[in-house]
């Protein structure tokens, strides 16, 4: 080997240099900071297969620019989210606090399975945990938790919990043919099926129970699903709730879940499931539970003041459920991946645990605090911690409390507004949080009666088929006709969680997770509809 090449590659890539990093770091930004003159992306023209046939690794050394180079033009072509017309979905822009994080946690590169391999970085992530507990819970005693790749795992490990509560050595033996089944609501998200799938219990035995019109699920269904499970001896592992639906923001009522199972597995004499808590979108509103409503130092207006109190009695129900998805990266504005799950009691994760002698790779692991022990991943990175540390702290509660309030106060102005049209139905008009979910149908229609109309099941498959393709037409009219400097980027969904009858209703959609979107911009996606 020529040592002096060898070298070369090694100061290039492995010996810090400052000035090369940061200069390269300021370019990125510059490119970011440009997007501030350019309209929400479209989803741009990708040729996957000029990807698969150009990999493009170049033969001899480079540097770092070459670096720079090879993903820039990738780079420039992901959108950031950092425009305020982007109202699509769940999703905002990452905040900068999150940013100092993410780029801190980076440049250390700790995995968080143990504490060789983290050392600090696995305090951090205790601390953000029990910080996040004592919001969602309110002061728990004996939270712990930890940071996954996403919500779907942090569900995943609350099904597991409560696979291993009712089929004792299913980590082992498996299910043996046994039928258990989960429990989740018809508006939850589609990872309850992903889940059931995953862990063998198979999709047709993941149990959607129906939502009334606020998108919570109907606890007198689940009753009589629960008492016809178990007098039949059937097992359920979990029951799934919603804090914040994907659409319309949904939240299921915990403590009356909590009651119903207790009283039904006492009737029957059936282990207890686990009382999960979905609340990847919602868990945020915790922030609000302390806001002093009667001095109302944040100077709130009487309409918004009365939705914090709903939002505030409803954060009580967190504090049933035994486990909890949160997802930093949604009403966090923080970096991906920042999903955690949290229990309520740490004894429970001994359903998940696995011996010093199972894992002989981390054979100086100490089960008393390395996750190693019984996370589903060997490999954990520490973005979530970082970004969440930094962002709580960086920003405050105050400064959450006013991103969070201001978000309800989005939607409900449009909300407001949309109402006054005859031919526009908002759909999640009393839900709680930042999204508005609403039909726009031909001027002359009445919406609120065909809405009824469904309610009460006096519409034929044909006149409701027709209904749904006039709602989409006319969603996809103003995406084809819209100005992209002055209209918002709205989102569709083809069943937003209410299903009267068992009939799927699509909508719009705007998510107010931007706080740089204005009441100038809300006022405009009415008067883009009033132009269709």
């Amino acid at each position: 080997m020529d040592r002096q090449k060898y070298k070369q590659v090694v100061d290039t890539f492995f010996e810090w240099n400052q000035e090369e990093l940061t200069k390269i770091f300021s370019e990125l930004l510059s490119a970011v900071a440009a997007e501030k003159s350019l309209t929400p992306a479209q989803i741009m023209s990708q040729n996957y297969e000029t990807a698969r046939d150009n990999p493009e690794i170049h033969s001899r050394p480079g540097n770092l620019k070459d670096a720079r180079d090879s993903i820039f033009p990738y780079f420039w072509g992901t959108d950031s989210w950092n425009n305020p017309l982007h109202l699509e979905n769940v999703r905002g822009p990452a905040n900068q606090a999150s940013l100092i994080g993410a780029i801190a946690c980076l440049l250390k590169n700790p995995n968080l399975c143990t504490d060789r391999y983290s050392q600090r970085s696995n305090e951090l992530e205790v601390k953000a945990i029990t910080a996040l507990a004592n919001l969602i819970y309110y002061h728990t005693d004996d939270p712990w938790g930890v940071f996954t790749i996403g919500g779907t795992i942090s569900n995943l490990y609350g099904a597991k919990i409560g696979l291993e509560r009712v089929v004792p050595g299913a980590m082992q033996k498996g299910l043996a043919g046994e039928r258990v089944v989960g429990i989740c609501s018809q508006a939850s998200h589609y990872s309850n099926q992903t889940i059931a799938g995953w862990l063998g219990i198979g999709t047709e035995n993941s149990i959607e129970i129906p939502t009334d019109e606020n998108l919570s699920m109907r606890v007198d269904l689940l009753d009589s699903t629960l008492d016809q499970l178990y007098k039949q001896r059937i097992k359920v592992a979990y029951v799934c709730a919603t804090f914040g639906t994907t659409d319309g923001f949904g939240i299921d009522d915990v403590q009356a879940i909590r009651e119903c199972v207790e009283r039904q597995c006492a009737k029957h004499n059936m282990p207890k499931p686990q009382i999960h808590c979905d609340a990847a979108v919602g868990w945020a509103m915790s922030m609000l539970t302390d806001y002093d409503r009667l001095n109302n130092p944040l100077e709130f207006s009487p309409g918004l003041l009365e939705r914090i109190e709903k939002v505030q009695r409803a954060n009580v129900g967190l504090r049933y459920a035994d486990s909890v998805t949160i997802d930093f990266h949604k009403m966090g504005r923080s970096h991906y991946p920042s999903s955690a799950f949290i229990v309520n009691h740490r004894e429970d994760l001994k359903y998940l645990a696995r011996s010093v002698t199972d894992t002989p790779y981390f054979s100086d692991a100490d089960p008393r605090r390395d996750p190693a022990l019984f996370t589903l991943e060997c490999s954990r990175p520490g973005i979530g911690p970082y970004a969440v540390i930094a962002s709580l702290n960086g920003i405050g509660l105050v400064g959450w409390q006013m991103l969070l309030a201001r978000g309800i106060e989005m939607a409900e102005l449009l909300k407001e507004r949309l109402s006054k049209l005859e031919y526009c139905k908002v759909l999640n008009r009393e839900t709680l949080g930042a999204s508005v979910n609403w039909w726009v149908l031909p001027k002359g229609r009445n919406a609120e009666e065909i809405f009824q109309r469904i309610i009460r099941n006096e519409l034929t498959s044909e006149q409701l088929d027709r209904y749904r393709k006039e709602i989409r037409h006319l969603f996809d009219k103003r995406l084809k006709t819209m100005n992209p400097e002055l209209d918002a980027r709205l989102g569709f969904t083809t069943s937003y969680g209410y299903c009267p009858h068992g009939n799927e209703l699509p909508g719009w959609k705007a998510v107010f997770f931007n706080p740089k979107t204005t009441d100038a911009m809300v006022e405009r996606i009415v008067a883009s509809i009033e132009e269709l």
